[in-house]
């Protein structure tokens, strides 16, 4: 079991959507004054992004997002009140959407991107390459000292995810573990943020984050809103890279030879083996300010803002860098 410095309450997370539900921004009558979004806490950034430039281009229209465990986003969205979009790691099923359509609901699902897990270390730490089975053996404290990885002077490993409940920690659960449990070695803080700086602080620890925490520049030197509103409309592209503050580890997939850091073009190709889908689910009707933000986020410009965070957009061709 994952130790945690928070105790996750969903269901103190949907009370406080409930609180929500009948309130927003503006004071208004209409039937769809903002856009409430739930979305999984992994992809805070990405749709931070993608609000702050909708915003931007519609000053006239409101968009408010709740960062929720992916369980919480999908049960706001069975609820029918006040929230109708979600982001998350999975659609919903068959049996969900024939719920939400018997209540006369509308439910539009698209895949939106593939998200990458990065798995990271101090840069002090002088490991550059994990295979799947070397990460699902730290996992369940199988291996749990740097030196029983490669030879060096660094101690017992400390694997940092965001926090229990997370989709990363389902995702490693279920994909690299096979539904075991994890080692005493591992434990949880509060979110991505904390991940990245408890790894940059202790030479010592693992993180598993979506790549978009390690690409985007967490110094606040990122692009103002203006210049992410410029950008969107362009079809070109720019180098990428990760944060020096932290070690981007490359992942050899299971008897693969050759292995590869989370580039989009790797993401791509399937050559890197962290990977999962991000999708955006609607039940708002047309002609609404939720409708219209999940045709933005689904289309060209809404792709390309994604493109721009380090994770691979659905419909947007990946950028091309200078991979290593």
């Amino acid at each position: 079991m994952i130790k945690s410095s928070k105790c996750m309450a969903a269901l103190a997370a949907l009370s406080l959507l409930a609180a929500f539900s009948g309130c927003g921004k503006k004071a208004s009558m209409q039937p769809d004054p903002m856009a409430k979004v739930a979305c999984d806490e992994s992809f805070e950034n990405i749709l931070e992004q993608e609000i702050n430039v909708y915003e931007y281009i519609y000053p006239k229209e409101d968009v408010l997002a709740y960062y929720l465990p992916e369980n919480a986003c999908i049960d706001s969205i069975m609820a029918m009140q006040g929230v109708k979009c979600a982001v998350t790691t999975r659609p919903l099923t068959e049996k969900e959407v024939s719920f939400l359509r018997s209540n006369k609901k509308i439910v539009n699902q698209k895949k939106i991107a593939v998200d990458a897990l990065a798995i990271i270390v101090n840069p002090e730490n002088p490991v550059e390459i994990l295979s799947k089975k070397e990460i699902a053996e730290i996992l369940s404290g199988e291996v749990s000292r740097w030196d029983q990885v490669e030879p060096c002077k660094l101690g017992a490993i400390d694997v940092i995810f965001d926090h229990q409940g997370s989709s990363t920690v389902k995702f490693m659960r279920d994909s690299i573990l096979n539904g075991k449990a994890f080692g005493p070695n591992v434990s949880a803080v509060k979110t991505n943020p904390d991940v990245f700086k408890a790894v940059a602080e202790n030479k010592n620890a693992m993180g598993v984050i979506g790549v978009s925490w390690v690409s985007s520049d967490m110094q606040g030197r990122e692009k103002s809103v203006d210049e992410l509103a410029q950008a969107v409309e362009k079809s070109d592209t720019t180098q990428l890279d990760f944060n020096s503050e932290v070690k981007v580890l490359k992942i050899r997939g299971n008897d693969v030879v050759a292995a590869y850091k989370p580039y989009q073009a790797y993401i791509f190709d399937g050559s890197y083996p962290l990977y999962r889908s991000v999708y955006m689910i609607s039940t708002a009707p047309g002609g609404t300010i939720t409708h219209r933000f999940f045709s933005f986020v689904t289309g060209f410009q809404g792709q390309k803002l994604i493109q721009m965070t380090g994770i691979l957009p659905a419909t947007v061709r990946p950028r091309m860098v200078a991979l290593e």
